[in-house]
C-alpha cells in the first residue's frame, strides 16, 4: 500500500530520510555542549533511544505505525514522566531537533511545519517546573 505523496513521512525521504533526521538529531544531542543536561539523561548507547525515536516519527510523520504496533498508544508524557523534563530540557531538545531539521531539510515551509508542530510536542512534555 503506498502512502500519500503529501505525508511528511514522504516528503522527508521516508524510512531513509526518518532514519537520516534521528541520526542526525542523536549526533548533535552527543556533540553540543549546550544539551549535555539532555544528553546524561538517555542511555550511555544511544541505539534504543534512536531506534524508539524512529518507530515513533515514522507513525506520528504519516508513515508506518512501527511505534504502536511494538509498544502500543504512545502516551509520550506518560513515558516521559520519570524524566526531569524542565523548560531547560525541553530547550536542549528543541535545539538538536531544528539543527537537525535546518541541516536535512530544504523545504522551508515544510520545515517550519515540523519545527512548530515538534515544539508543541516538546513544550507539552514539560513535568517539571522551570
Amino acid at each position: 500500500m503506498e502512502l500519500p505523496i503529501a505525508s511528511h513521512y514522504n516528503m522527508l525521504g521516508g524510512e531513509a530520510g526518518i532514519h537520516r533526521l534521528v541520526d542526525r538529531f542523536y549526533d548533535l544531542m552527543d556533540e553540543l555542549p549546550e544539551a549535555w543536561e539532555l544528553r546524561k539523561i538517555h542511555p550511555q548507547d544511544l541505539q534504543g533511544s534512536r531506534d524508539k525515536l524512529f518507530k515513533f516519527l515514522s507513525g506520528w510523520l504519516g508513515g508506518p505505525g512501527l511505534y504502536e504496533a511494538e509498544y502500543g498508544h504512545p502516551r509520550l508524557r506518560m513515558r516521559h514522566m520519570p524524566f526531569p523534563v524542565d523548560s531547560q530540557m525541553r530547550d536542549q531538545w528543541l535545539l538538536c531537533i531544528n539543527m537537525a531539521l535546518d541541516e536535512q531539510v530544504q523545504d522551508n515551509l515544510l520545515k517550519n511545519q515540523l519545527k512548530s508542530a515538534f515544539s508543541n510536542v516538546a513544550d507539552h512534555m514539560r513535568n517539571r517546573q522551570g
